[in-house]
């Protein structure tokens, strides 16, 4: 909270080495004491120690290993992320003679050890210094080199698991979008079997009440009633349709109409309750989805794919060289 306004970017533009592979992030300095920041500067380092590639902790002559705010961060940061950590004494040349700086250096190491989280074998601590801010009278190793080579096999590797990654991705996103059209294939090939099955209920249940329907009216309707209404030729075709259903009905014993009839609802009911169960459907991709689906497929196989083979063919070849 409060970190994002104190965000401050000065773009570099040299092109020495591999500088514009990388960012640098500049943590404020930590003093102990009262002293208030805008935001939470602990948890702020900590989180930007979990997402970055190396961690750079300098100690420099003056200031020593003296702060326990320092320290404290550090030995949070070396709980989750101790293999990316460096420890370097910045502005060696400072340091005086050379009796001084090895001094300065064992007093560090002594702060570092008292930590249990840093307390442990094989610690370095290279001397670094700026060549052209360097002190003239003032000379020592200058390992600063060492950083450079650590930033470069950081690099390597960040750009080895970027690329891997993309290739992962790539293979995954395919098969995602793979089984997203298989999906919606079969739920397609679902959807038309459950519509066939509301078709077939639906007719067969507007069929039976079609039939009781017809049979009540012309069961309470006689030809000299209807001929009132429409021409005697047209009466006559309509009793001859529909004679097999009164000879049908006619079949059924007068005791037990009332029961065939109450079966028959029965069925009717059963036709429509199976229409509606049988009938449920699966959701579809759209028209527009698919065609972005495919689209998308067909880029990650034939440009993105083609591409992350080529750059890692380039990075295999630096590599060698």
């Amino acid at each position: 909270s409060g970190i994002n306004a104190e965000w401050l970017l000065r773009p570099g533009t040299s092109k020495q080495k591999k500088f514009p592979l990388i960012t640098f992030v500049d943590t404020p300095g930590l003093v102990d004491g009262e002293m208030l920041y805008p935001f939470d500067v602990d948890q702020a380092i900590q989180w930007m120690g979990a997402k970055c590639d190396l961690i750079f902790v300098f100690f420099d002559p003056i200031g020593q290993a003296l702060c326990k705010r320092t320290l404290n961060i550090v030995e949070h940061l070396n709980e989750f992320a101790g293999d990316k950590m460096r420890f370097y004494l910045s502005k060696a040349d400072t340091a005086g003679t050379e009796t001084d700086r090895q001094k300065v250096m064992m007093q560090v190491v002594q702060e570092l050890c008292k930590r249990p989280g840093l307390n442990k074998t094989g610690f370095d601590m290279p001397t670094i210094y700026i060549p052209s801010l360097a002190n003239e009278k003032q000379r020592c190793v200058n390992q600063i080199e060492d950083v450079c080579r650590d930033i470069d096999k950081a690099i390597a590797h960040t750009l080895q698991s970027i690329l891997n990654t993309l290739d992962k991705d790539c293979d995954t996103l395919v098969e995602r979008i793979d089984e997203t059209l298989a999906e919606d294939t079969v739920h397609g090939k679902h959807n038309l079997k459950a519509y066939s099955w509301w078709l077939l209920f639906q007719t067969l249940g507007y069929g039976l009440l079609l039939l009781l329907i017809t049979q009540f009216i012309f069961s309470i309707l006689s030809p000299s009633m209807l001929s009132a209404f429409i021409d005697e030729q047209t009466t006559q075709l309509v009793f001859q349709t529909i004679q097999p259903v009164r000879q049908l009905f006619a079949l059924i014993p007068e005791d037990n109409k009332y029961f065939v009839f109450g079966a028959i609802m029965g069925v009717n009911l059963l036709c429509f309750l199976l229409a509606k169960l049988l009938s449920r459907t699966k959701p579809r991709l759209t028209s527009r989805m698919k065609k972005l689906h495919i689209a998308r497929r067909k880029k990650i196989l034939e440009t993105i794919k083609p591409k992350q083979s080529d750059m890692y063919s380039k990075y295999l070849a630096q590599c060698a060289e």
